[in-house]
């Protein structure tokens, strides 16, 4: 897990993905002349901080988004959110501005009125504008890891894992999910364009709920706040029984991820939600069963080969 442990220490809050960007190009770069088939990387100025590899001849894309929750600073030592980050006194942060590095603490203020607010704590005042995230404190045992942003550093991991071994498909590292989406249309207009790839897979990581406890296998969503075509869905979990593979079905009635990007497009792309599980979610504890992570990694490497 030394590669995931790495990738959860690059900061990349949303609308900061640059260095969680090069991080994974020169991960690939030095890392692929080992896998089955070395990719065409796609990148360039008008993808911004968003690349697609392309393995093959694709037919299915995977979707992982780069970008994480935080904090801007703004006036007097307030913060405001970046995504939706759960907020408890003591939280650590980290960051930097032009006067160095930052390591402070969020203070959370209750109003009479009900309401909250949020506050740094620090020596010195933080410049507006910068880009706080927790601190990085990664934690393994034979059971789970458990560390601040396994979502989507884990869903990041899994891709780079299925790309050792993947023949044909297209992997998209996106931006901005944790905060509005941005570039998941783009990149599927990209992809539908000149691959007539109309199918994806989006690699991310869910909660434990009720219905899907730790330890069972990953999670195929079969809705959320979105609702991915039956047939398509029908197509995966009729792959999913063949492969063998535990995996346990998500029914829920909110939440987003890339996928929602893919629906809300003007482009007929079928999509699916496949993560494994995770307790305390977006919070500096966020805790996934290793389980569930190796049946996550297992299942896209066998959809990909059949879908």
């Amino acid at each position: 897990m030394e590669l995931l442990k790495q990738l959860i220490a690059v900061s990349g809050a949303s609308g900061d993905e640059s260095r969680i960007k090069q991080f994974i190009l020169d991960y690939v770069r030095t890392s692929s002349s080992e896998w089955k088939v070395q990719p065409q990387i796609i990148d360039g100025k008008e993808f911004q901080d968003t690349f697609i590899l392309i393995f093959g001849q694709p037919r299915t894309a995977i979707y992982a988004h780069t970008d994480t929750i935080g904090f801007s600073v703004a006036y007097e030592r307030e913060l405001y959110k970046i995504g939706g980050p759960k907020c408890e006194d003591g939280y650590e942060l980290v960051g930097s501005d032009d006067h160095g590095p930052i390591e402070t603490e969020l203070m959370v203020i209750e109003h009479e009125n009900g309401s909250r607010s949020y506050e740094y704590v620090f020596d010195r005042e933080i410049e507006r504008g910068t880009i706080l995230t927790f601190k990085p404190n990664f934690t393994e045992t034979e059971t789970f890891i458990q560390s601040p942003y396994l979502d989507n550093r884990l869903g990041v991991w899994n891709v780079l894992k299925v790309a050792e071994t993947l023949e044909n498909g297209a992997i998209v590292f996106s931006t901005y999910e944790e905060h509005g989406g941005n570039s998941v249309g783009f990149c599927a207009r990209y992809l539908y364009e000149k691959y007539s790839i109309r199918q994806a897979l989006i690699s991310d990581i869910t909660w434990v709920t009720e219905g899907v406890p730790h330890g069972k296998g990953v999670a195929i969503s079969m809705r959320d706040s979105m609702i991915p075509r039956r047939s398509y869905l029908n197509r995966i979990l009729d792959l999913a029984k063949a492969s063998g593979i535990d995996f346990q079905l998500e029914v829920e009635n909110a939440g987003g991820s890339d996928g929602s990007a893919l629906q809300k497009s003007d482009l007929l792309i079928d999509w699916c939600f496949i993560g494994a599980p995770e307790d305390n979610v977006h919070s500096p504890h966020e805790t996934v069963y290793k389980y569930d992570i190796m049946c996550m990694v297992e299942l896209y490497k066998y959809l990909m080969k059949h879908l």
